[in-house]
């Protein structure tokens, strides 16, 4: 059994698909960060960078953060979305430390310039949409030539797709981005992926 303590954020919904996914049972432990949740000795003893989310798997003792390394620990647990050959294993983690590095970090600024700052800065807004208009461009390279990020379904897809996911609300069109789009419809249609950004029961 798994603890996943987490909030309904991209972050905090990565983890959720995994499990969906690779069909571990799991129990959801909501952290509102909107309370400060995360800021409590009880979490802070599980995450010290106070962030969700956060693993704990009962079965080996293991608590796990920061988005990333879940899902590669719940993908080596497993034996699924992370290939064993070395070539495709390594394209699947470039990929998912791509997403970590700059999809979330960037759309994330994004998001919080535009919707959220208590005061509107144009030259934040325009730095950081331009950066994610320009992500998008190199995502839709990537995915002109394959179906998933990384060529097969894979631990690169379910980390960027609820980044990816929220770009109605940072004010970008994915018009242009014809491949970006058929990969969102994609990711979509997945049962686990609906399920997981559901997040039932926070």
């Amino acid at each position: 059994m798994i603890d996943l303590y987490t909030f309904t954020t991209p972050n905090g919904r990565k983890p959720a698909i995994m499990l969906e996914e690779v069909g571990l049972p799991y129990t959801l432990h909501k952290v509102d960060i909107n309370k400060g949740e995360q800021f409590t000795p009880e979490f802070i003893a599980i995450n010290p960078n106070s962030k969700i989310p956060a693993i704990i798997d009962q079965e080996t003792g293991i608590t796990v953060f920061e988005s990333g390394a879940m899902l590669m620990y719940l993908a080596e647990k497993t034996g699924q979305l992370l290939p064993n050959n070395t070539s495709d294993r390594f394209r699947a983690i470039e990929w998912l430390m791509f997403q970590m590095a700059n999809v979330g970090p960037m759309f994330g600024q994004l998001n919080h310039f535009r919707n959220s700052a208590p005061e509107k800065i144009p030259y934040a807004i325009n730095r950081y949409e331009k950066e994610v208009v320009r992500l998008l461009g190199v995502l839709e390279g990537q995915l002109k030539e394959q179906e998933y990020i990384a060529g097969d379904y894979s631990i690169a897809d379910i980390a960027t797709y609820p980044w990816v996911a929220i770009y109605p609300y940072l004010g970008v069109a994915l018009d242009e981005y014809t491949h970006v789009k058929r990969w969102v419809a994609t990711m979509e249609q997945r049962p686990a992926v609906q399920a997981g950004m559901a997040l039932k029961g926070l």
